[in-house]
């Protein structure tokens, strides 16, 4: 992937996904308010005054899950976050590595992104966070869609594919950008509703 493509993108998303992301990793949450869509779930998590909002597929893999997901105050800056279970409990906190990624929905248009792949102590997950530009373009498209391909290349060996339904998306990031909104306002101070 030519470094151009990510100049404009990493400054400013780096920043804001590494510590909104980090915030709900390898933490156990209080989840409420989960409403099943199809394939997917919408939910609310919260620990203390931390309020994460999340729409998740849980059906096309017994160890994975896709979620797009939101924190209050700043829902218009979502992550989408791949998690795979391991194992076992990982005994440390690590960045593995950060490998070109490729995300299609459907027959569309296939689109440029960059995972980090990230384990947290004490827990039992793989996560991959996506970098992507034009996020907001790919939730329309999945809520939209049918399907959405995943394909992190891994050097020289033949890329890891990964397929999650689409199924209920549309209600359930609908339903998380509502609640995540909704909290805010009523939260107080924060940023504005789009």
């Amino acid at each position: 992937m030519p470094s151009s493509l990510l100049r404009p993108l990493l400054p400013s998303l780096l920043i804001a996904i590494i510590w909104l992301s980090s915030t709900a990793l390898a933490t156990s949450f209080n989840v409420s308010d989960a409403e099943r869509h199809g394939h997917w779930q919408s939910m609310a998590l919260t620990l203390g005054d931390e309020h994460h909002f999340r729409a998740v597929e849980d059906h096309s893999y017994t160890d994975a899950t896709l979620s797009v997901n939101a924190t209050r105050n700043v829902c218009d800056l979502p992550w989408l976050e791949l998690r795979v279970t391991l194992e076992e409990h990982q005994g440390e906190s690590d960045t593995l590595n950060v490998v070109p990624a490729l995300i299609r929905v459907d027959d569309g248009e296939i689109r440029q992104a960059v995972a980090e792949f990230i384990t947290q102590r004490g827990d039992d997950g793989f996560y991959a966070h996506f970098y992507i530009n034009e996020l907001d373009t790919l939730l329309a498209r999945m809520q939209e869609g049918t399907q959405l391909f995943l394909a992190f290349e891994q050097g020289k060996g033949e890329p890891w594919h990964m397929t999650f339904s689409l199924k209920g998306a549309d209600a359930a990031i609908t339903r998380m950008h509502a609640k995540c909104y909704s909290e805010s306002e009523s939260a107080g101070p924060g940023r504005e509703k789009k």
